[in-house]
């Protein structure tokens, strides 16, 4: 059964900063000669990994609301250099757009059903992927999306 994580995008303030973020860490990796993979790292290793690598996503929460994912590769549980476990969540590095949604902040992540994760916005409506994500955040506001 697939599952997914949701997670605060922390010092992005738009899903085009996230786009930058991650090309500019694959550049980065690509120039040191490594495998230029997405790679989030957090402090806990999700206990429930295989259901989040048959089909899951890490979905962003951007200032507020939830509004992409990535897919899910692997997830690598490994220690550190102070001995302390980690775990690297490895992305696809291709962010998809959602339906925008509200979600309050925490700490960490969270799992996140696939019955209460957003639809991806190609699929909710013609053209909405194309319209800037101010609006989108507006109209979501609003009630209209």
């Amino acid at each position: 059964m697939t599952l997914n994580l949701i997670k605060l995008c922390v010092g992005c303030d738009s899903v085009q900063d996230l786009e930058e973020w991650i090309e500019q860490k694959l550049k980065e990796k690509r120039r040191k000669g490594q495998k230029p993979e997405h790679i989030h790292t957090t402090r806990m290793v999700p206990k429930r990994a295989d259901e989040l690598k048959d089909g899951g996503s890490l979905y962003w929460v951007i200032k507020g609301q939830v509004t992409c994912r990535e897919r899910i590769l692997d997830v690598r549980p490994f220690t550190d250099k102070d001995g302390i476990g980690r775990c690297r969540v490895v992305l696809d590095g291709k962010v998809v757009l959602v339906e925008p949604r509200p979600y309050r902040a925490f700490q960490g992540w969270r799992y996140y059903p696939e019955k209460d994760a957003p639809r991806d916005l190609s699929r909710a409506g013609r053209g909405l992927a194309q319209l800037p994500e101010h609006m989108r955040r507006e109209l979501r506001e609003l009630g209209l999306l």
